[in-house]
Order: structure tokens, then C-alpha cells, then sequence
């Protein structure tokens, strides 16, 4: 006898589309597309707008067949997505000749453009290390790449609310007319987030500009701000003061030794802006700026620091004591400071009691790395401190440098006292020690 009931259909077919998203959510661009072949309802579920809400575009610098087809992808998926875009990310990975920067600025001017017509969703725009500064960006792309961003900036200005640049390395004045296309459809931006961190030149002074500070003064709903002590000044404080105040939460200050760091900042300027911005926290990063002097100079009692870095990354200077800066400077934030980070190369000075003082006298702190020189007994110490209930830590992360090759001593030693504190490693703590040989 023959069967006259219906197939039984699959349970795919049934799926709700709610779940179909989801399970296209996690497939890549070519997947996407085969998956889209099966039925009408696959496929209007690939044209959802919510699966497109992101995009990651890399331009790598060394050509191959697969990576100028992920670059045809990027370009397909604008043509077709682009106008469900909310936050892009363009990466550009080792550009090598003049060649490859003139073939990026093409296609960034027609992707842009592109964008700049269809989209009026972007809120997120994330370009990082263009280093507009090498010789491979010829004079004539340069200045058409800028121009081309520029515009595009003018146009999403009503909606963009968060600009990365980090490492654009730009001139003075081209950073300058780059920030002001946010504002130049109004004279006003409230723009809540911008990342301008390394954006200028080398060396340049844009803390004693003029034209900078009447960049800043038209943006007036900053949430957080990434920058370069280059650019900190009075007047910069007081800008922040007179048109953020409101919405400003974080500054996060990069502080480099090729940056021009010597401007004098009054704490006054800073005590200002902390009382009319009373949720500001500011984050300070340092690299190879390790002199006391230097940093008594940046780091003030009137700020209010939550993040503390200080990296050598991995050079050394006999001027370069860090006991004073533990004992003498950093307790000036023990109330407020919840991370710390150091990268020391301290070879000629042991900085365990000054370093376990300060952890025991900072109550609000969380987080700590130390890649130092120190002894093995300074972790029994913390960790006795920390099962004592004497601080807060929650992460811990040492790299304890030694002079010698072989370190199975201290391995070992390292092992027993994980033992020793297994049950709060395991429970309470984000934990990694390790030796490391610095020859």
C-alpha cells in the first residue's frame, strides 16, 4: 500500500526568524550567500539589516588572490549593506610602496562616497594607524585621502557619535580641518567620543595652538576624550570646562617621550574642571617618560587619576628611579587609583617593600601588572596580604624578570605558592605569574 501523506518537512523550515538570524549571525559573507540559495525565506533572511550592523574592512598591504578577494567582498557588501551600517572599522595592515597607498585612497574615495549617499545610520567610524607621516603617502594622496574623509565626516556629522583616528599622524592643520568637519554643517558637534591619540605629528606642540583650541571648543557633549598630553593645556581645560563638563567622564592621556610633555599645566586648571565635571576619571599612559621630575610635572594631586601605566618598554636610564615616583608620587591617588600598570627594567634597584606599600595603601585597587625585577617572596607577600583581606586586587599579572637563563628554581617556588593560595587564586583572582629571563 502505497503512502499518501504529506513528506514530513524539516524543522528548518519551521525556524522562527528571530533564530534564523541568529544562526546567519555567526557565518561569513560567502556562507551567507549560499545559505541565501536555499528558499525565499533564507534569503529574505540574509537581507535582514541586523546582520550588517558591523563591518570590519581590511586593506593588507602585501597583494595575494585571497586578500583581493576579501577586498572585492568589502566593496560588494557596501554596494549592497551599506546602508544598514552602524559602526565601521577600515584597517590598513603594513602599506609598503606608494603604489598600494594610491590604490587605498581610490577605493577608500568611491567606498566613502558610496556610504556618504546611502548611510544615515553610521555612529561608530574607526580608522587606526594610517601614519600619514611615512614617505610611501605621496603629497597629492595624502591630501586627496584627507579631502575625501573630511566630506565624509561633514555628512554623517548629524548622526556619527564616535571617531577613532588613533595614529593618523597628521599636520597640525590637517587634524585640525579633519575635526572641524564635525561641526561645520552647525558651528556645534556633540560628538560623545573621540580618539585622537597619536592623530598629530611627532613632536609637535599642539598644546600652545590656537587653532586647536578653537577646534575643541566646538565639541560640546564629550563623553570620553583619548589624546596626547601634547595637546593638554590650560586652555584646553577650561574649554572642556566651559562646553563638557556635563557629559565628560573619561580622559585617557597618552604620554610619550618623543611628545613634547614640558608645557606647565596649573592644578588649578584641573581642580576647575574636576569640580564642575565630578564623574571625570582620567587614565594615564606612559612610555619611556619615567624620570620622577618629569612626572611630577604631569602628574598633579588635583587630578582625578583611575589608571596609571608606566612602560620603559624595555629600555633603561640611569635617571630612570621609580622608588620615588612609588613612594613619593603615586600615593597621592590611593583613594582613587583602581589600576596600575609597570613595566620596569629596575636592574639596579629592588622594589618590593615600595611596591607592596603602595598596592596595601591604594583601597580601591583592582587591577595590577608589574613586568619588573623582582624577588619570588613578593607574591607569598601580596597574596598573604590579599587572603588577609588588606587589599582588593582581583587581577594579578607579574612577570618577574631575572638575571639568570635558568629559572626552574624559581618556577618551583612559584608553584608552592600557588598551592599555598590555590583556593583564592582559583576563586577570586584573575591570576598569571611567571619568571622571564632578562639577559
Amino acid at each position: 500500500m502505497e503512502d499518501d501523506s504529506e513528506p514530513e518537512q524539516s524543522s528548518w523550515a519551521h525556524l522562527p526568524d528571530v533564530c534564523l538570524r541568529h544562526v546567519f549571525h555567526w557565518l561569513d559573507d560567502r556562507d551567507r550567500s549560499r545559505a541565501a540559495l536555499v528558499c525565499k525565506k533564507w534569503s529574505r533572511a540574509m537581507y535582514s539589516g541586523s546582520l550588517w550592523r558591523r563591518r570590519t574592512i581590511t586593506f593588507y598591504g602585501r597583494p595575494s588572490r585571497a586578500r583581493t578577494l576579501e577586498c572585492q567582498s568589502a566593496l560588494w557588501y557596501v554596494r549592497t549593506f551599506g546602508k544598514y551600517l552602524e559602526h565601521l572599522e577600515i584597517k590598513l595592515l603594513n602599506p609598503y610602496n606608494t603604489a598600494f597607498t594610491q590604490k587605498f585612497q581610490i577605493t577608500m574615495r568611491g567606498l566613502l562616497s558610496h556610504l556618504g549617499k546611502c548611510n544615515s545610520r553610521l555612529v561608530s567610524l574607526n580608522i587606526n594607524y594610517l601614519e600619514l607621516d611615512l614617505s610611501i603617502w605621496k603629497n597629492v594622496t595624502r591630501a586627496q585621502f584627507i579631502k575625501n574623509l573630511a566630506t565624509f565626516l561633514k555628512r554623517m556629522s548629524k548622526h556619527l557619535d564616535s571617531l577613532n583616528l588613533k595614529g593618523a599622524r597628521v599636520t597640525l592643520e590637517e587634524g585640525c580641518a579633519l575635526l572641524n568637519s564635525l561641526s561645520c554643517l552647525t558651528g556645534k558637534s556633540f560628538i560623545s567620543e573621540i580618539n585622537i591619540e597619536d592623530f598629530f605629528g611627532l613632536h609637535l606642540p599642539v598644546y600652545s595652538s590656537t587653532l586647536f583650541h578653537q577646534t575643541m571648543s566646538k565639541f560640546y557633549s564629550l563623553v570620553t576624550l583619548t589624546f596626547n598630553y601634547s595637546c593638554i593645556s590650560d586652555e584646553l581645560l577650561d574649554i572642556l570646562r566651559e562646553h563638557c563638563a556635563h557629559s565628560l567622564c573619561t580622559l585617557n592621556i597618552k604620554c610619550h617621550i618623543h611628545d613634547p610633555h614640558g608645557q606647565v599645566v596649573w592644578g588649578v586648571a584641573w581642580a576647575n574642571l574636576v569640580k564642575r565635571a565630578p564623574k571625570l576619571n582620567v587614565n594615564f599612559f606612559f612610555e619611556r617618560v619615567m624620570n620622577h621630575d618629569h612626572l611630577a610635572r604631569i602628574l598633579l594631586v588635583e587630578i582625578p587619576v583611575r589608571s596609571i601605566s608606566l612602560r620603559s618598554c624595555y629600555f633603561s636610564d640611569p635617571d630612570w628611579t621609580v622608588r620615588p615616583t612609588l613612594t613619593n608620587l603615586l600615593p597621592a591617588y590611593s583613594h582613587v587609583l583602581q589600576q596600575l600598570t609597570l613595566e620596569l627594567k629596575n636592574y639596579h634597584e629592588l622594589l618590593d617593600d615600595e611596591l607592596l606599600q603602595l598596592i596595601l595603601s591604594c583601597k580601591r585597587l583592582l587591577f595590577l601588572k608589574v613586568w619588573a625585577f623582582l624577588s619570588i617572596t613578593f607574591m607569598e607577600r601580596l597574596l598573604q596580604n590579599r587572603a588577609e583581606g588588606k587589599c582588593i586586587l582581583t587581577t594579578i599579572k607579574v612577570r618577574i624578570y631575572t638575571a639568570r637563563e635558568e629559572t626552574s628554581e624559581e618556577d618551583r617556588l612559584l608553584c608552592d605558592i600557588y598551592r599555598k593560595f590555590k583556593h583564592l587564586i582559583d576563586s577570586e583572582l584573575n591570576y598569571f605569574v611567571i619568571t622571564y629571563p632578562m639577559m
